[in-house]
């Protein structure tokens, strides 16, 4: 298990919120896995009870009724709930989305919304991909024109996680497709907007839970108050808060990896052959020995991120690399943990199952492991 609270990054503060999340994944969301992986979605009563828990958006400031903590209690949410096997959905909410509103939202915008994130009673969802552009946000066709006091949206987005539970949207639209980069802009776009049509809800190699959907635009009018900062800004946004994503993905990618290494070790130590413990092999001491190593290293270094976000001095770069490090990590001791569980490991009624299908996504979303190397690599 996650054993974590032995770090300089975590103290006593830290211990009674982790014991308390962990509680409440026993109670609330282990039992309704199968429930949500039928549906296709995380339950709306769901995302209501972890707003109630304090489990969103804890570094919402005081003033719209959050904890107003630091990225160390996201950093546990995360850990914790991926290690119970959760899709990644929930920490979209408090990583990604909300910070959106935070940052660059007007009073009126943040007063309206953040608050009924907190509660779970409003799900956001950020639309990037579109069927023509994944990692090259440059390439964004789907376009907001100016229209009196409105701006008119045309367009197609994929692969939007929490596409089909969203309440709101922020939409990647070009306010100067002549401009490029420099002419892309973020707006809100409520689900209730006439023109806004959710396409299906995707059918994924993993992470089944987790709603993933394309979205279609058609003539979809929204007030120029609807804009999320400053007009043709949007990929600056972005770009500043690409390291908080990509960090966070790196949180779930260990923790899922370690979920991996344990469950391996778990039925090595049951299973046996040719008269033996499969753990008793030396080859299979020496694969979890390997693994063992490399999550000792990860969890060094996910610290060492952790710290330098919370301090405001991570950088891009950085993220990258560690999203990087950490996907292909996961990816290894996922499929090295499916392995020593022979043909049980390819059986969907094992944890490691699933635990393996879900992490094939990380090296792609937030960024692909080769866009993440390329990032790396510039700054050489």
């Amino acid at each position: 298990m996650l054993e974590r609270d032995g770090t300089s990054l975590f103290g006593e503060e830290h211990r009674a919120f982790r014991a308390m999340v962990r509680k409440f994944i026993e109670r609330e969301f282990s039992p309704r896995i199968d429930e949500f992986e039928d549906a296709g979605r995380v339950a709306r009563d769901f995302w209501l009870k972890c707003g109630e828990a304090g489990l969103l958006c804890p570094t919402m400031p005081e003033v719209y009724g959050g904890l107003g903590l630091d990225f160390t209690f996201n950093a546990i949410i995360n850990e914790e709930f991926t290690y119970a096997m959760m899709a990644d959905s929930i920490t979209l909410q408090s990583d990604i989305t909300m910070p959106y509103i935070l940052h660059y939202g007007g009073e009126e915008q943040k007063a309206h919304l953040l608050p009924r994130m907190l509660a779970g009673e409003t799900i956001a969802a950020i639309a990037m991909t579109e069927p023509g552009a994944g990692s090259d946000l440059q390439g964004v066709r789907t376009t907001a024109r100016l229209d009196g006091s409105d701006y008119v949206i045309n367009g197609a987005k994929t692969f939007i996680t929490n596409g089909q539970n969203a309440d709101v949207i922020i939409t990647v639209c070009k306010t100067n497709p002549d401009a490029g980069a420099k002419g892309t802009s973020l707006l809100l776009v409520e689900a209730d907007r006439p023109g806004f049509a959710r396409g299906r809800n995707l059918d994924k190699v993993g992470q089944w839970m987790a709603d993933t959907s394309e979205l279609f635009f058609n003539d979809v009018r929204v007030p120029v108050g609807n804009l999320l900062g400053r007009e043709n800004s949007g990929f600056i946004y972005l770009v500043s808060d690409l390291p908080q994503e990509r960090l966070s993905i790196s949180i779930t990618a260990q923790a899922a990896a370690q979920r991996a290494f344990d469950e391996a070790v778990a039925f090595t130590k049951e299973r046996k052959a040719f008269g033996q413990r499969v753990i008793d092999f030396q080859n299979t001491r020496f694969v979890l020995a390997d693994m063992k190593a490399k999550l000792q290293v990860g969890w060094a270094h996910l610290d060492w991120a952790i710290a330098r976000h919370v301090a405001g001095e991570l950088t891009a770069n950085e993220a990258a690399a560690s999203k990087y490090w950490h996907t292909e990590m996961q990816w290894e001791a996922c499929d090295v943990a499916l392995q020593l569980h022979g043909g049980s490991g390819y059986m969907n009624e094992y944890p490691i199952a699933r635990i393996w299908r879900d992490a094939r996504v990380r090296r792609i979303y937030g960024g692909t492991s080769e866009i993440m190397r390329e990032l790396v690599g510039r700054s050489l």
